[in-house]
Parts: C-alpha cells; sequence; structure tokens
C-alpha cells in the first residue's frame, strides 16, 4: 500500500505542475509581439556569418546570465526576467523553450528535482518545467 501511495505522489509530483503551467500558458489573451511602429528585419551579411570570431548572439550572452542569476539567486527571479526580455525583445522568442529548459536543468542542478519543480511559471509554455523532468530523469 505504502508503494502504491508513493508512487501515485511522484507521478502527482511532476505532472500537476505540467498541467498548471499549461493552464496558467492557456489562459493568457494576448501577447505583444511586435511593436505598434514599422521595423524592418535584417539578414546578417555573409561576411559577419563568415568570421570566425563572431561576437555572442543575444540568446546565448541572455542564457549565461540568466543561468548566473538562477545560482546567485533562485529559479523564479530568472524566469520572470526571461519573460520580461521576450517581451522587451521579440526575437528573443524562437530561442524560450530552449532558454527555459536550461533553467529548469539548472534549477535541477541546484534544488534537485522535487525542489526546482516549485518554481515552474507559465514561461515559454512548459519548457521549465520540460526541463526540470528532462534533468531528473538523468539523475536516475
Amino acid at each position: 500500500m505504502n508503494t502504491v501511495a508513493r508512487r501515485i505522489g511522484r507521478s502527482l509530483a511532476l505532472v500537476l505542475p505540467v498541467v498548471l503551467v499549461l493552464s496558467g500558458t492557456l489562459a493568457v489573451t494576448r501577447v505583444a509581439w511586435s511593436t505598434s511602429g514599422s521595423e524592418s528585419v535584417l539578414a546578417a551579411s555573409s561576411a559577419r556569418a563568415s568570421s570566425a570570431a563572431a561576437p555572442r548572439r543575444a540568446h546565448e550572452l541572455l542564457r549565461d546570465r540568466l543561468v548566473a542569476e538562477l545560482r546567485e539567486k533562485d529559479p523564479g527571479v530568472a524566469l520572470t526576467h526571461l519573460q520580461e526580455e521576450v517581451n522587451r525583445r521579440p526575437s528573443l522568442a524562437a530561442h524560450c523553450v530552449s532558454l527555459a529548459r536550461t533553467l529548469g536543468r539548472a534549477a535541477v542542478a541546484k534544488y534537485g528535482p522535487r525542489e526546482a519543480q516549485k518554481f515552474a511559471r507559465p514561461v515559454c509554455d512548459t519548457a521549465f518545467a520540460a526541463g526540470v523532468a528532462q534533468q531528473a530523469q538523468r539523475g536516475r
């Protein structure tokens, strides 16, 4: 009996936060993906793309900053700043899922799977929760 309850508890511990995050994401009614002004999108020049010492991309810099922030403070702060950056710079939306998963993995490394899951939020759908679950599976 005790093992059955334990299995149900573990399953709920992993599934319930994902459901809560997903339901929160679905509750969002409007996201401003672009500004009201007309903006043009420019492709990178071939000279820049082929340079060996190309500067790091914005999403890579953001990822490093957010992971450092997560380690210094907590995942909730990092997730809030991720959402703010994606709102401020819509071009980062394409990288939001991978950034949130990275934060989920880093949260498991710092707090463990159970504690890390408590920080899940509806940022980039359920990517943070997926990163936590993915890292928890690797740890077994």
